[in-house]
C-alpha cells in the first residue's frame, strides 16, 4: 500500500526550469459548451445567493477551480465570503496567493488554522512524517489540519460552494452540481461539467491570480509534504499523496458519508 516518501521536488520538473511555458499557455483550450457552462456556472451561483442569503461561503482550496470561482463571485458582486484553510504546512507559494488575491479583489479573504495544540500533540506522538508511514496517519493528519477548521468555517452558514470538478478523479466523476448534506447544509459546485482547458481559458482570459506552482507542472496543490509535480501522462491528482499505491486519494472534506455518520462534514458540510 505504501513506498517510502521522497521530497516533492524529486518528482517531476522542477519549478525553477526555464523555458517551460506557463499553464496558461499550456492548458487554456475551451470547450464548445465554454460560454454555456460559465453562464450555468453563474446561474447556479447566483441560485445559492438567492436561497441563503448572508449564509454562503465558498471554501477555497486557492487551485485553479476555486480562482475561477472566486473572479466569478467578485466580478458579478455576489454576497458570497471567500474563505480558505492554512493547514500550517501550505506551501510559500500559496500563502502569498491569498495576500495577492486579498489585494487583486480588495476583499477579506478568512483564514481558518486547525488548533495549535492540537496539531502539538500529534506531531509530539506521531512525528512530522505521520503521513508517510500510514495511511490512517494521513487521515488523521488530514482531519486534524482540514477536516476540524472546516467545520468550524461552515458554523452559522447553510450553503458552500466548491471548485469541484468531475474530470479531476474517478472519486469525484458523480459530484452532482448541488448536493445537499446529511445536516441539510448545501454544496454548490458550479464547475463540475469544466474542463481542465475551461479553467485556464477562463483564468486567461481575465488575468486571475493564481499559484505559480501550476506553472511547474503541479495541477492539484495540496499541503507541501503531500504534493508533488506531476509527469507528462500523469492524471491531474497523481501528484497528491503519491507514496499511497491504493484506496481513495481524498483528504475527507469532498467524501460522502453514509447518513449520520460523523468524523467528517462531507458532501453537505467542505483541493
Amino acid at each position: 500500500m505504501q513506498t517510502s516518501s521522497s521530497s516533492p521536488a524529486s518528482r517531476g520538473p522542477d519549478e525553477g526550469q526555464t523555458g517551460i511555458a506557463p499553464a496558461t499557455v499550456r492548458h487554456a483550450r475551451p470547450g464548445a459548451r465554454h460560454a454555456q457552462l460559465r453562464s450555468q456556472a453563474l446561474e447556479l451561483l447566483r441560485q445559492a445567493v438567492a436561497a441563503h442569503p448572508g449564509a454562503v461561503v465558498q471554501s477555497s482550496s486557492l487551485g485553479a477551480e476555486d480562482m475561477v470561482l472566486t473572479d466569478l463571485i467578485r466580478r458579478h458582486a455576489l454576497d458570497i465570503r471567500v474563505a480558505t484553510l492554512d493547514t500550517g504546512v501550505l506551501h510559500p507559494q500559496t500563502l502569498e496567493l491569498i495576500r495577492r488575491a486579498r489585494e487583486h479583489y480588495g476583499i477579506d479573504i478568512e483564514v481558518w488554522h486547525p488548533s495549535h495544540q492540537a496539531v502539538v500533540e500529534f506531531v509530539g506522538r506521531n512525528g512530522s512524517d505521520a503521513m508517510y508511514r500510514s495511511v490512517q496517519l494521513r487521515h488523521a493528519c488530514c482531519a486534524l489540519r482540514k477536516l476540524e477548521p472546516l467545520g468550524r468555517m461552515l458554523q452559522g452558514r447553510s450553503a458552500w460552494v466548491t471548485g469541484l470538478r468531475r474530470e479531476q478523479s474517478a472519486q469525484r466523476g458523480a459530484v452532482q452540481a448541488r448536493q445537499v448534506g446529511s445536516d441539510g447544509r448545501v454544496k454548490f459546485s458550479p464547475l463540475v461539467d469544466w474542463s481542465l482547458g475551461d479553467v485556464w481559458h477562463y483564468i486567461a482570459e481575465f488575468e486571475v491570480p493564481y499559484n505559480p506552482l501550476h506553472d511547474a507542472f503541479y495541477p492539484s496543490i495540496g499541503c507541501a509534504p503531500c504534493t508533488r509535480a506531476v509527469a507528462l501522462g500523469e492524471d491531474q491528482r497523481a501528484g497528491r499523496w503519491w507514496w499511497e499505491r491504493d484506496g481513495e486519494k481524498e483528504c475527507g472534506l469532498h467524501v460522502q458519508r453514509p447518513h449520520g455518520q460523523a468524523g467528517t462534514p462531507a458532501a453537505g458540510s467542505a483541493s
